[in-house]
């Protein structure tokens, strides 16, 4: 006997993630007859048109076409999204030399561009607004509970309120409330690292480059963006992070000059700092009947390589493609929820996300290492990928998010 549930899919967590997979489900045309819950406790407010925003993502072209394809692109300001066509990468015990440090431009790949720097509030705020419709209920309230079973998935909110979905999916973040609910456990090691944050102006232009200079506790980048400021994610000891927090705005901008090797000339502070503590997380389970994960819910990476919330955003595209094309298949709607279905996700996702972490997780154990031979192997390799155009070519395209198994959307714009 079918039971009617109040939804179809009930999406735990309205953060980047998480809304901007309600858009691609409200946008998938084999999908078209879900009705859709998101749970957000803490709905954002339009960013101000300017202003200092010290969480910052670096957001890749399959980032963009899957944003694109939620209708959250377009409503971005065109001012808000930052192109950077450069990078360049060196290491702490050599000064920069444009001729010597590894260097990525957009125009070997016949790309406008390497991708964008945007702040998190606008990405968090156009992603909700684009699913502002009839098919896609919103709750403002903390999630409290979720109850499986054959039937339906019965979810509770603090506020006190009650429904029924066919499917929930958990998007709320690394210390995911839905995931706690259901009891699937996460690896977590912490990197004894943290991430201090902050915002500069500097003595020369950043020619709309990332720069990017491996310290042995960890990679200090500049992102640019448009106003020709630069925000700055310094990756270092906790002890050094909670020194350079303490000191004052003269001092730690002199700092960040030391350590960027003057690379832009003297910087000077125009925010406070932030900081944040760093881990590695990865979950065994993606899924169970009824239930699946995305984004930082079911994996957590280190920030040098910029792929976060990009990584988050190719799990969301994957599991709309998965679920349109059972749909597309033959696949009833209350069908959706099944493990036959939701596990083809999960060993497309968890494989794809096992790489990157892994290859993340050795990079920041080889470039943040003080051992003298561990610099000999960290700019002989930096050279070496220099050197050979096929290699970085890879980089490049798996930096893009355009190597792998990758969605349908994400080959192809629109």
């Amino acid at each position: 006997m079918k039971v009617q549930s109040d939804f179809d899919v009930a999406i735990c967590g309205g953060g980047m993630v998480g809304a901007t997979l309600a858009g691609l489900l409200r946008n998938e045309p084999a999908l078209s007859e879900l009705r859709i819950a998101l749970i957000e406790a803490q709905l954002p407010t339009q960013p101000p048109a300017s202003g200092v925003e010290l969480r910052v993502s670096a957001i890749s072209r399959a980032s963009e076409r899957i944003l694109n394809r939620a209708g959250a692109w377009p409503l971005l300001p065109a001012a808000q999204r930052s192109a950077y066509q450069h990078m360049r990468v060196w290491d702490a015990h050599t000064q920069f030399d444009p001729d010597t440090a590894l260097s990525f431009s957009a125009s070997a790949l016949g790309e406008p561009n390497l991708g964008y720097i945007i702040a998190n509030n606008w990405l968090q705020w156009v992603a909700l607004d684009a699913t502002r419709d009839e098919r896609v209920t919103c709750f403002a309230s903390q999630l409290n509970q979720i109850e499986l079973s054959d039937d339906s998935a019965a979810i509770g909110l603090q506020d006190g309120r009650r429904f029924t979905a066919r499917l929930v999916i958990g998007a709320d973040g690394a210390a995911s409330r839905s995931r706690a609910c259901v009891g699937i456990q996460a690896r977590i090691r912490p990197y004894q690292q943290t991430a201090l944050v902050t915002q500069v102006r500097t003595e020369r232009s950043h020619q709309f480059t990332a720069w990017q200079r491996f310290m042995p506790q960890g990679p200090i980048a500049f992102l640019p963006l448009n106003d020709g400021d630069c925000s700055i994610v310094w990756t270092t000891t906790p002890d050094h992070a909670k020194q350079l927090s303490a000191m004052d705005a003269s001092a730690l901008a002199h700092a960040i000059s030391v350590a960027s090797d003057y690379v832009l000339g003297e910087v000077a502070l125009v925010a406070n700092t932030a900081t944040f503590p760093l881990q590695w997380a990865q979950v065994d389970e993606y899924c169970r009947h009824r239930f699946v994960l995305v984004g930082d819910a079911a994996h957590s990476i280190h920030p040098l390589a910029g792929q976060g919330v990009n990584l988050g955003l190719m799990d969301a595209a994957s599991l709309v493609q998965v679920l349109a094309e059972a749909r597309q298949a033959g696949a009833a709607l209350e069908s959706l929820s099944e493990l036959a279905v939701l596990r083809r996700y999960e060993r497309w996702r968890k494989t794809e996300n096992t790489l990157a972490l892994g290859l993340v997780d050795s990079l920041n154990a080889l470039f943040s290492n003080e051992r003298i031979t561990s610099g000999w192997v960290r700019r002989g390799g930096l050279a070496a990928v220099q050197q050979l155009p096929f290699i970085k070519r890879s980089l490049m395209l798996r930096a893009l998010g355009l190597a792998g198994e990758v969605p349908t959307i994400v080959r192809h714009l629109g």
